[in-house]
């Protein structure tokens, strides 16, 4: 699985973000904790006016939570972007290659009147494998770890899912997600965003490469 990794990320010039140190992917950070009213550690707050809502979540490359979740009815967009780590206004490389606790998310924005929140949440679950404390697949590092990130009106619907996941999934090995305190999330650059759009071929071989759905119908069945 390593060979194929580095073989894939260089057809595919680092394909989502290079691999970083399965050693150095236990970081601790202070999201679940946010005392911050401004920066990286600051609240996250949905503040639109449109009748649509957001979540943020974590699952490894972002390229492919955005294609899992722009395909589902009552999901508007899909937003790639950082969030969780120590440093204000972080960059791909930067998160790549260093330790700073950021990790690679997603910010889906959707319509509560035709999707609810859990529902996206218990959608999400299917996503991930929720076992990989070191990262999604063929990406290992801190920045590919899973997470659920909810603001306060979010936080015990996502707990209930967790929950509720733990005591239905369809395998042994402990459910190692967590659900922090959302704070705040960073764009990621312009060429990360709908890459699985305007960049069919190498997402799909990535995708391929990486064994993301074969490893998911093995977690998760058809359940």
């Amino acid at each position: 699985m390593k060979t194929l990794f580095v073989t894939t990320s260089i057809l595919l010039m680092a394909a989502c973000a290079p691999a970083q140190s399965a050693e150095k992917s236990d970081i601790t950070t202070s999201a679940n904790v946010a005392i911050a009213t401004a920066g990286p550690q600051a609240p996250y707050e949905i503040t639109r006016t449109d009748g649509l809502s957001e979540m943020i979540i974590a699952g490894g490359c972002f390229w492919c939570v955005e294609s899992d979740f722009e395909k589902l009815t009552g999901v508007t967009e899909a937003i790639s972007g950082y969030s969780g780590g120590t440093l204000d206004n972080p960059d791909y490389k930067t998160v790549s290659y260093k330790e700073t606790g950021h990790y690679e998310v997603v910010k889906v924005i959707f319509d509560p009147t035709v999707v609810t929140y859990r529902q996206l949440v218990d959608h999400y679950w299917k996503t991930v494998d929720p076992t990989d404390p070191r990262g999604q697949f063929c990406d290992k590092g801190s920045s590919y770890r899973t997470a659920i990130f909810a603001t306060p009106e979010q936080m015990a619907a996502a707990q209930a899912s967790r929950k509720n996941i733990i005591e239905t999934k369809p395998f042994a090995a402990e459910i190692v997600t967590p659900i922090l305190q959302a704070v705040t999330f960073y764009d990621a650059e312009d060429y990360h965003q709908d890459y699985y759009k305007k960049n069919p071929v190498r997402y799909n071989y990535y995708r391929t490469g990486c064994r993301r759905d074969k490893t998911l119908k093995k977690l998760w069945g058809d359940s």
